[in-house]
Order: structure tokens, then C-alpha cells, then sequence
């Protein structure tokens, strides 16, 4: 088969396609065949090596994707070859992920896709949402009727986060440096969204709680933003760090006077529990329709180096998926 192979750490043009054995399902393994494979941020840092422990070489990037169950190993149960499915990693881990034509997983990574979803979807599912919900009810405690502010909405976990706020009924505001990704956020439903480079995004923000501030922040890049994260919480507000690229120097007192809380989130910490919770309720919001991914571009697997590119650009509208 077809596969994105890395051999040394770097900058994009380090991820080659090649070909590589077809892999063959062992006891309590499932074969799926890719049609698409999502591409997260996560992904390049992995590539780059910025990532520790840094995964063994060579190695395929990639922990989401959906396709159709090719074969099953002996004791699996409740998946059969020919079922849609969509995936959060494999059974191989960081060795061979999902930048591929075939995937083994354990059964627990291979979820059902509703008839609804197209495979390019599915492949926007895994990462986003699953780190959407965790950051919202499994970190934040997010109640309905709470306002949370997503910011960085327009990308993939951002519009996750506003369509999954928005079905349970928060709240939602968004922002997004961009005017079609402000369009683009308030389409997926957020109550109004704001320009997060204008001088004066906080002062709109607060006026729009009318001074109160908000509940719960989910946050992609700390580093820029968690100072004024922190000026806009509400008292007992929480932020939940998704995303960072560096530094930041904070004033604790503004957690102080607040009662406030600033929580970590990493898609490895998750329980085995919580993981199957989260794509439980993702996948009832996929087939009521209420969570609907939205896709920025598809491009063909060996373009992997230009996906990486691109998903790493300021403006990101929605997801960008690579097709074997």
C-alpha cells in the first residue's frame, strides 16, 4: 500500500510517499481501508520533532481517518468487513498512523459513521471534537446556560467546540481573525463572534456579558491570549488551555480575585472511559445533525507536505483532509 513515511525530523518536505507492506489484522485487531485522513496541528509538531517523546523513525503521521472495515482479526466483535467507520488512531501507534491506504486499530479506535457523514467528515472528527468535548464538560464542567468563548473558531477544534456548545445549550462566542472565518463560525451557530486582532476584542467581549464576563474559554493559543483570557472571566470562570506555542507571563491575581481556573488539556491524558463518552455523544450530534464538520480542502495524499503547510497558515476555515 500507499503511505506517508518520515525518516528524520523536519520541515515538511521530509514526508515521502512510499510503499510499504499491506497490513493484516492479528487477534483483536480491525482492518480498515482508508478513503480520508484528517490533519491536525498536532501532526506537525510530531513531524518536526517538537513533540516529546518524539516517535521512533521512520514513521507514519496521522490519528484520524475513516474508511470501510477490510478484514477483522479473531475476537473481534461488533465490527464486520464492509462496515463505515470512522477512526482515533491505530493499532500501531505513532509507527504507522492513518496518512495511508489501510490502517490496523484496536477495536476501542473504530467507530461507527452515520450514513450522513461523508468519509471526508469523518475524517474531521476524531481530534477536534473528541478535544472539543473533553474541553468543554470533561475539563470546564460547562453547564447550559453558561457563556463560553471559543477562541480560534474557525479551525477545526474551534468549530467543533461552537457546534457542540451550541447543541447543549450554552452561550456560545467565538472569534477569528478573519471575516470568512467570522462567517464561517456564526454559519455553525455562535450567538456573535468578534475579531480577535482588534485593538479592542476584550471590551467588546465584556460588553456583550454586559461587564460580567465570560464562564468558560477554550483556548488554541495561550501563549498569545491568556492574560486577556483571564481580564474577561467571569467569577469562577475557567479556561481550558488547548493550544500553545510558547511562553506566556500571567498576573496570578487575576485567578485570585476571580476564583478562576486555568486547566491543561492533552489528547494522551484521556481514560479509556472518557474517550468512549465523548464519541458517544459525538456521534448521537452527527446523526441528530446538530455537529456537522466542516472541511476546508482536500488534497491528495502525497500533497501531505503542502497539507502541513496550510494547516499551520493563520485564517484556518475548517479542516483540511488528504485522500489516499
Amino acid at each position: 500500500m500507499k503511505a506517508i513515511r518520515v525518516h528524520q525530523f523536519g520541515d515538511p518536505s521530509v514526508m515521502k510517499l512510499e510503499d510499504v507492506p499491506d497490513p493484516k489484522p492479528e487477534s483483536n485487531q480491525v482492518l480498515v481501508r482508508l478513503r480520508a485522513a484528517g490533519v491536525n496541528p498536532y501532526d506537525t509538531y510530531m513531524r518536526s520533532g517538537a513533540y516529546a517523546p518524539p516517535p521512533a523513525l521512520p514513521y507514519t503521521p496521522g490519528a484520524d481517518a475513516a474508511g470501510i472495515v477490510e478484514a477483522v482479526g479473531e475476537g473481534v466483535r461488533g465490527v464486520a468487513p464492509g462496515d463505515t467507520v470512522y477512526i482515533g488512531g491505530t493499532a500501531q501507534g505513532r509507527a504507522i498512523g492513518a496518512y495511508a491506504e489501510m490502517a490496523l486499530c484496536e477495536p476501542a479506535q473504530v467507530h461507527r459513521l452515520p450514513a450522513s457523514v461523508s468519509f471526508s467528515q469523518g475524517a474531521a472528527i476524531n481530534v477536534p471534537y473528541v478535544t472539543a468535548w473533553r474541553a468543554l464538560f470533561h475539563r470546564a464542567d460547562a453547564q447550559p446556560g453558561e457563556t463560553a468563548l471559543i477562541h480560534g473558531a474557525s479551525g477545526g477544534v474551534g468549530l467543533a467546540a461552537v457546534q457542540i456548545a451550541r447543541a447543549q445549550g450554552l452561550i456560545v462566542l467565538g472569534t477569528a481573525g478573519t471575516e470568512r472565518g467570522r462567517a464561517v463560525v456564526r454559519e455553525q451557530g455562535a450567538h456573535e463572534v468578534f475579531n480577535h486582532g482588534a485593538p479592542d476584542c476584550v471590551s467588546q467581549i465584556m460588553a456583550r456579558t454586559d461587564g460580567r464576563g465570560v464562564d468558560v474559554i477554550v483556548e488554541m493559543l495561550a501563549n498569545v491570549n491568556l492574560q486577556k483570557d483571564l481580564d474577561m472571566l467571569a467569577k469562577r470562570g475557567r479556561v481550558v488551555v488547548v493550544g500553545s506555542r510558547g511562553a506566556i507571563e500571567i498576573n496570578p491575581r487575576s485567578l485570585m480575585g476571580r476564583d478562576a481556573a486555568v486547566l491543561g488539556l492533552m489528547g494522551w491524558n484521556a481514560t479509556p472511559a472518557s474517550l468512549a463518552a465523548a464519541h458517544a455523544a459525538i456521534i448521537a450530534g452527527l446523526e441528530n445533525r446538530t455537529l456537522r464538520p466542516v472541511i476546508r480542502q482536500e488534497m491528495p495524499l502525497a500533497d501531505a507536505p503542502s497539507a502541513h503547510s496550510a494547516v499551520m497558515e493563520p485564517g484556518a476555515c475548517g479542516k483540511i483532509v488528504l485522500i489516499p
